[in-house]
């Protein structure tokens, strides 16, 4: 057995988030220099280049690499071996949240749904557990803005519309979003599981970096026609038309019950903020 403190839990998510706030992936921007090398469009070229050149100059100035800051999505993959101490864990997270958002000078946007009122530290973030082997805790941390948010769909197909239906959804979703998530796009796919388990799963797929095929082959494939069909959209970046309108696709499945089949399609822009911790 070996004991955590939360107090560490709590600066290693203020951390991150503070490091979130400020930095592309190193996958995503692979993946945007990669597109603006593939396109022959010049306007198209020219958005993708300032994109790039936005992201360097966020992480040499330290400033925030998007305005929306995003709502903090933290997945905690604790050892059943660890025993936590301090104050509880949740407390812990939205602690080191508020620390970041404050010290970093990020925008609030958390509020209540009802009455709109801001929260004023973009606290509570959304958090996901799951109980692992060992005695470590995996942390990842993930500020996700809602501009690429609101354009996420999730669809209850009847299971005869099979692996077809499922990727016409994704390629849907996305035709439908068109310039509004900022394309080009990262799009996380959820199949299987119950109506919130699937949602669930397209998030978590959104944390697996740009460019990572699933370990499963026949996943991947559907990850691969996804996006051939994705960018055969010709939407582009930031709507300019061109070769790609998505950076990538990344699929998770769960088994689901035979009378369903439920799809997630959850939109990521451009601006992928992903940082990944081990305790």
């Amino acid at each position: 057995m070996r004991k955590i403190n939360t107090a560490l839990i709590e600066q290693k998510v203020y951390e991150m988030a503070l490091k979130a706030g400020v930095n592309l992936t190193p996958a995503c921007k692979a993946a945007l220099l990669k597109a603006r090398d593939s396109e022959s469009r010049e306007a198209t070229k020219f958005a993708l280049e300032t994109l790039i050149e936005n992201s360097e100059t966020a992480a040499k100035e330290n400033m925030p690499v998007c305005q929306d800051t995003g709502m903090s999505v933290v997945y905690l993959e604790i050892g059943q071996d660890v025993f936590l101490e301090g104050k509880l864990l949740f407390k812990a997270v939205n602690d080191g949240v508020r620390r970041a958002y404050a010290d970093g000078y990020f925008r609030k946007s958390v509020c209540d749904p009802l009455t709109r009122r801001n929260t004023g530290d973009n606290t509570p973030a959304v958090i996901h557990t799951e109980i692992v082997a060992g005695d470590k805790i995996n942390i990842t941390y993930m500020p996700k803005g809602f501009g690429s948010e609101n354009m996420s769909r999730l669809f209850m197909l009847k299971p005869a519309q099979g692996i077809e239906g499922a990727i016409e959804a994704v390629v849907e979703t996305v035709k439908l979003a068109g310039s509004r998530p900022c394309p080009p796009v990262y799009v996380g796919v959820g199949i299987g599981g119950t109506f919130d388990t699937c949602a669930w799963l397209a998030k978590k797929a959104l944390m697996r970096d740009v460019g990572e095929p699933n370990g499963n082959p026949a996943v991947a494939e559907i990850e691969k026609l996804a996006l051939r069909k994705i960018n055969g959209l010709d939407i582009g970046c930031q709507g300019f038309h061109g070769k790609t309108t998505a950076l990538g696709v990344a699929c998770e499945v769960a088994p689901t019950h035979i009378a369903g089949l439920p799809v997630a399609v959850n939109i990521q822009c451009h601006c992928v903020r992903c940082v990944k911790e081990v305790l």
